[in-house]
């Protein structure tokens, strides 16, 4: 189990590390600055807090789900498409400043992530707590994204 925890943990910071290289200025931008962002976007302080929190608790779901699939290499993949689509979203939106193509990004990483919650809910019961902080961000970061796409 802790092995597991290990690898999970390793390979979901190393996602957060690698989107936010490519994040660069990001958020300190001016482009980004200067863009109009919803009423609740929260303080910039509070993404790496809650990206830090809901990676930790993905990395213990992950560790939890992986002895109770039996079909692994769908696990595999489904795994990996979140992992990209995660990464992805930060050179979409923040380098190549698409916020159309960040939104598509976002949603399809949403719905997979809704995914593993529905989907392994019955197997995973209590557990499946784990999931819920990155599937409620999620929804909200989807929503800032929406406003930003209307209203720029």
């Amino acid at each position: 189990m802790i092995k597991r925890i290990l690898i999970f943990l390793v390979l979901n910071f190393g996602a957060l590390v690698l989107g936010g290289f490519f994040t660069g200025t990001g958020v300190t931008s001016d482009w980004y600055f200067t863009l109009n962002k919803a009423p609740w976007s929260p303080p910039g302080w509070v993404f790496g807090a809650a990206w830090t929190s809901i990676m930790l608790f993905f990395s213990f779901y992950m560790a939890f789900l992986w002895p109770r699939v039996e079909d692994r290499k769908s696990l595999i993949m489904l795994y990996s498409i979140q992992w990209i689509l995660n990464v992805a979203w930060n050179p979409v939106f923040f380098y190549f400043q698409q916020i159309g193509l960040g939104l598509v990004v976002i949603i399809l990483l949403t719905a997979l992530v809704g995914f593993f919650l529905f989907r392994f809910m019955k197997s995973m019961q209590i557990k499946s707590i784990l999931i819920l902080p990155y599937f409620i961000w999620l929804l909200i970061a989807t929503s800032l994204n929406i406003y930003l796409f209307w209203y720029n």
